[in-house]
């Protein structure tokens, strides 16, 4: 249960303590505008000795418990056959009630295995929303994304408790069009991640997941945001909030309700590797010939034997709940921070991170010109910060090679499990709101370099004027010789 306090303020309250550290290091403004430019103005190709606060992503950089660190030791590092492998089967069977698991090194390779086991050129693939390496594995097999979420899903301001959800009356729609065969499998994602976080009722997965079972489609569960959708059931799910239900309730009757789920371990789990799993001998043995092709033998899967011991015990601390809440309280923390401000980001507060509207933020900026990324950029500007662009720049190009505009322009500011302090979420509040009055100093963005696959990741692009040193001039005349 949730910790109070006399005051009644709601103060995210860290259920453990640090004993370990990493000095951080915070550029003057200048320069971070000087690093940006190195970096090609993408946040992923930020050096991280130039970043003060990294809110990139939540992938590998959850911190580990002491009980993690300590398992790493007891590793059994054979080629094949290893105890370790078996006593994170075990946990696996603990947490999910599945028999049958197979290791790979994240879950983008999971991703890939699962992409050319079951897709046929031609088929569909329903889902209530993409991400974006799960779009490339099935577009490059031949397969086409269908996105049912429901309407309020693509709705920046709303206080439904639940925008992952299916659109039911649009799934059963589109198996009657489309027909059973020609759709290779329903894919549910945990925790909607570009959408701003947004979990997925238990209720909705198994009206989606009967409809789609009584017309033979296949059911696949992205559980790689599973944490934090697991806190907000447990909060916000009538079934489950208040009642004895455990959180190893719902992970069992999740493990029983799929055909397959995957996970990336870099999320769930807290480590740096991933699994398929499955109650389906039959599934297991269509995918297992890909792993040792791919990722390794079938003990390891492309993982290391410490990070897989550390897993066992992720996924055991995955069913306390005061470990699941760390994200989420503190994404809610900054979210009313900035709406107390007024400014624009999504709500119902998420999992994963907070996630500013770069839409309404930079709203003098045409889409053409990367609102997302633009607003980014000028985060990093502001306070040293690296965000992510979850916008037009994370999309790919239509096939006559114009742009593909996103539903939603985010900057995501990912707040890792246990890694923040309170008061560096108020310091990420006060450069934000500095910049959102200052918002009209934030110009465009235009590609320098392209790739075709995947551009956010190593695309460079370069300012469409000077605005990124005119930013820069006006901090230093707002904060003098602050850093």
């Amino acid at each position: 249960m949730p910790v109070k306090f006399r005051s009644g303020e709601n103060i995210p309250l860290e259920m453990h303590k640090a004993r370990m550290v990493q000095n951080l290091n915070l550029l003057p403004v200048e320069d971070r505008v000087k690093a940006s430019q190195e970096a090609g103005n993408n946040t992923f190709l930020l050096k991280n000795r130039d970043v003060f606060l990294d809110m990139l992503t939540d992938s590998g950089v959850n911190a580990m418990s002491q009980a993690q660190f300590a398992a790493m030791m007891n590793a059994d590092d054979s080629y094949a056959g290893s105890e370790t492998f078996y006593r994170l089967e075990e946990a696996i069977k603990e947490v999910f009630s599945t028999p049958f698991f197979l290791p790979a090194h994240q879950g983008r390779a999971c991703e890939n295995i699962i992409c050319q086991t079951f897709i046929k050129p031609g088929q569909s693939v329903l889902m209530n929303y993409h991400f974006t390496t799960t779009k490339a594995h099935i577009m490059r097999n031949g397969g086409k994304v269908v996105e049912i979420v429901r309407k309020e899903g693509l709705e920046v301001t709303s206080d439904l408790p639940f925008k992952g959800d299916l659109d039911i009356g649009r799934l059963r729609r589109e198996i009657e069009t489309t027909g059973a065969a020609n759709i290779a499998f329903l894919r549910i994602e945990a925790g909607t991640n570009l959408i701003g976080g947004q979990p997925v009722s238990m209720a909705n997965m198994r009206e989606a997941v009967n409809i789609a079972k009584s017309a033979g489609i296949l059911t696949i569960f992205d559980a790689s945001l599973l944490s934090d959708n697991l806190y907000f059931i447990k909060q916000r799910e009538k079934e489950f909030s208040g009642t004895n239900k455990s959180i190893k309730d719902i992970t069992l009757e999740l493990g029983k309700m799929f055909d397959i789920s995957y996970f990336s371990a870099r999320k769930l789990g807290c480590v740096r590797g991933g699994g398929i799993i499955t109650n389906r001998e039959d599934l297991y043995n269509a995918m297992i010939g890909l792993v040792p092709l791919y990722e390794g033998f079938l003990t390891y899967g492309g993982m290391s034997v410490r990070e897989m011991e550390a897993l066992a015990v992720g996924l055991r601390e995955s069913l306390d709940f005061h470990i699941i809440e760390q994200t989420p309280i503190f994404v809610e923390a900054l979210v009313k921070e900035l709406l107390g401000a007024n400014i624009p980001v999504v709500t119902p507060a998420g999992g994963l991170g907070c996630h500013v509207n770069a839409f309404a933020f930079c709203d003098h900026l045409p889409q053409s010109q990367y609102r997302a990324g633009s607003l980014a950029v000028a985060a990093f500007f502001a306070g040293g910060f690296r965000g992510m662009e979850r916008g037009t720049i994370s999309e790919e190009r239509n096939a006559d090679g114009s742009e593909r505009y996103a539903e939603m322009e985010l900057l995501r500011l990912a707040l890792p499990k246990r890694v923040f302090t309170l008061s560096q979420i108020k310091y990420v509040a006060d450069r934000l709101v500095w910049l959102y009055e200052n918002r009209n100093l934030i110009g465009g963005l235009r590609f320098t370099f392209e790739p075709k696959i995947l551009r956010f990741f190593f695309g460079r692009l370069e300012p469409v004027s000077d605005w990124p040193q005119k930013l820069a001039q006006k901090f230093r005349k707002d904060f003098g010789d602050s850093l």
